[in-house]
């Protein structure tokens, strides 16, 4: 008898501590809970994947209008991406040898001069250290279009009296696209710059290191996310300028490609629309490849510095 309870014990509490089977919901509880989900989703994919489909089909589409491409890969060919490189009036190869030159140079320049900025007001304490900060804050509330005119008219003046950096010239250009984004570049590295403990700052001190080795060796290294995303943003931004590099280039072999493929579209717009196609497919590319290979830092380096400032 003693043993007929001690076996039936157990059993049930096993039947008692079994999971409880999924319940299955109602189709209109599944609807109104989960289902629209999955339509809104498929809605945004569809609505970001049709425009790359149409420029990759217009872009292997020969006939070149327009009207043709409006059937999605219905030819197939690559003489768009052949008349993009034979054409002598149009020079795409040295266009998408400036655009990389400008705006890599401008990204190394902006995470060096952003970065030094930050650590100088995450760390040191000065006079004027919170004015700084303000400013580089109430700098952006302005649009940028109000200084368009005056850069046209600073550059026009630095040509006359230092033509290496003024109308005209790549350098120039940078030196623009630097001083335009080191605010806002430098605000965000100050956030996370403050993420990073200073009892490091100490014990390297502590070791004998200067501000510069401390800076250089061990900071750089803890802050790389919010370096790339920086990086990041400023080449993307500067790769697909339009206005700026309109205003301050006007040789047409040192233009970048923004300016360069609204060339085959401002003028005979269908005639040369699957050429435009192909380039602008072409142009796309680095900033795939570079988003691709920096995409594991981009979502912590944004979190971690827009939360402690």
């Amino acid at each position: 008898m003693a043993t007929d309870q001690t076996t039936a014990v157990p059993a049930a509490r096993g039947a008692r501590s079994a999971p409880d089977a999924p319940r299955r919901l109602s189709p209109r509880r599944w609807w109104r809970e989960i289902g629209w989900r999955h339509v809104v989703a498929l809605a945004a994919l569809v609505f970001a994947i049709f425009p790359i489909l149409y420029i990759l089909s217009s872009s292997l589409n020969p006939s070149g209008s327009l009207i043709g491409s409006n059937r999605l890969f219905g030819t197939l060919a690559l003489d768009n991406y052949v008349d993009l490189f034979s054409d002598p009036v149009h020079p795409y190869a040295k266009w998408f040898v400036n655009t990389l030159v400008i705006a890599g140079v401008t990204a190394i320049g902006t995470v060096f001069l952003g970065s030094c900025a930050a650590y100088a007001f995450s760390r040191f304490r000065f006079r004027g250290r919170r004015g700084g900060l303000l400013s580089l804050l109430l700098i952006q509330m302005f649009p940028q279009l109000l200084a368009y005119v005056a850069i046209f008219l600073l550059m026009v003046m630095l040509r006359d009296l230092f033509p290496a950096i003024g109308l005209g010239s790549r350098l120039g250009l940078i030196l623009v696209y630097l001083g335009g984004a080191l605010g806002v570049n430098t605000y965000l590295m100050y956030g996370f710059f403050n993420t990073v403990p200073r009892e490091l700052d100490e014990a390297a001190k502590l070791d004998g290191a200067s501000h510069a080795q401390t800076f250089f060796t061990i900071i750089l290294r803890l802050v790389a996310p919010i370096l790339a995303v920086v990086g990041l943003l400023s080449f993307v931004g500067t790769f697909s300028d339009f206005l700026i590099a309109s205003i301050v280039l006007v040789d047409p072999d040192k233009q970048t490609l923004a300016v360069g493929l609204y060339q085959y579209v401002s003028q005979r717009f269908s005639e040369y629309w699957g050429v435009f196609a192909a380039g602008a497919v072409l142009a796309a590319v680095p900033v795939i490849l570079l988003f691709q290979f920096l995409q594991r830092y981009i979502v912590s380096g944004l979190t971690a510095g827009s939360v402690k400032g």
